[in-house]
Formats: C-alpha cells, structure tokens, sequence
C-alpha cells in the first residue's frame, strides 16, 4: 500500500509563510495524482490543492488561488504546498493525499482519494 507523512506545519503570523512536505512510501508505483486537503474543528474536510503525479496540471480552491503553490519532487516522492500570505481561515489541520485510480479523476472530491496523512496542524494568528 501506500503511506503518507505529512510535516512542515505550525504557527504562523497572519501574513506570514509556511511549506508543507508529504512524503509517499510503499507502492508510490501506483500513485497518479496527489492532493492537498484542510479541515478544521466542525467542518467538513476542504480541497486545497492537487497535481497529476506527471506534474501536466495542478488545481486550486480558489479561496487559495494565487497564494498556495503545489509542486513536487519525484525523486524524494514528495510534494509540497507552499503557503504565502496566510490568513487566519487557513488555520486547520492539513492531509496531503493520494489517487491510484484512472484517467477520470475528479482532484477537488476528498472520495476520490485512497491514501491519507495524519495530517500535520497549521495555525495562523491575527
């Protein structure tokens, strides 16, 4: 299977930047697409971001359109999320996440992914 370990989180001014890391091991073989979801105290889990493991297209919320940046490293079968001019309402814990699946691949649905971090916490203060 796949495990994810997600890390780089923590607190951080409002304004301020932070870089998450999530690293895949076991059958990274079989991965296709990776994503970046957020869920804090009450609410339902939230898209982020996600990326074709190809690296051909990404995909933003647009609550972080021009702010968040997802890349990755395919050698250290990492990706990252990069995080500038973080708000207040970003503060939640956040689970990068990964898709084995095919071609018809919805990156915003939270069931279409089959792996999952523990999550790594990210607070921003006013």
């Amino acid at each position: 299977q796949v495990q994810l370990v997600e890390s780089g989180g923590g607190l951080v001014q409002a304004g301020g930047s932070l870089r998450l890391s999530c690293t895949a091991s076991g059958r990274t073989f079989s991965i296709y697409a990776m994503g970046w979801f957020r869920q804090a105290p009450g609410k339902e889990r939230e898209f982020v971001a996600a990326m074709r493991w190809s690296g051909r297209m990404t995909y933003y919320a647009n609550s972080v359109k021009g702010r968040f940046t997802i890349s990755r490293d395919n050698a250290k079968n990492t990706i990252y999320l990069q995080m500038n001019s973080l708000k207040p309402e970003d503060t939640a814990v956040y689970y990068c996440a990964a898709y084995t699946g095919g071609m018809e691949y919805t990156p915003d649905s939270p069931k279409e992914y089959d792996y999952w971090g523990q999550g790594t916490q990210v607070t921003v203060s006013s």
